[in-house]
Parts: structure tokens; sequence; C-alpha cells
């Protein structure tokens, strides 16, 4: 759980990329390529979480629906925190 937490810090990425102006204000999916890697980057931490063979070389294992749903939201802190202060 502490890797898919930590590797889901794109939010938190996202939200410095300007320090004045919000998320929505940047027009987040106006860019295709931000768009797609974020979800690129979102498809390989589930293959590195769900694969069989990825779990042994980065010594992971899968985790339930609840559980990832609980990373997911914890990741957001960091995203929602920049956002409020900016």
């Amino acid at each position: 759980m502490v890797f898919t937490v930590l590797t889901s810090q794109r939010g938190h990425v996202l939200a410095i990329r300007s320090e004045q102006n919000s998320f929505l204000q940047q027009g987040p999916l106006s860019n295709p390529l931000l768009l797609g890697a974020v979800l690129l980057t979102f498809a390989l931490q589930m293959v590195t979480v769900y694969v069989p063979f990825l779990n042994s070389i980065v010594h992971t294992m899968p985790v339930t629906l609840d559980q990832l749903a609980l990373c997911l939201l914890l990741s957001t802190v960091v995203f929602f925190a920049v956002e409020l202060e900016k």
C-alpha cells in the first residue's frame, strides 16, 4: 500500500505546475500530452501492482479494491493541500 500511495503522487505534480493558478484554471484537459502522461503512469502503476511477474521484481503484492481506493484517497491529500494554499 505504501508503494501505491507514493506512486500516486501525480496529483501533487499537477498541482505544483503553477504557484498561483489552481489546477482547474490551468486547463488540465486542454493538454492531451499531460492527460496521456497521467493515464500512462497510472496504467504502469496498476500493472506493477497486479501483474504477478512484476510483483516479484518490485516486491509488491496486489491490493484489494478497498485498499486501492484508500491509497488513492490518501494520495490526494497533498494535491488538495497545495490547491488550498493557492
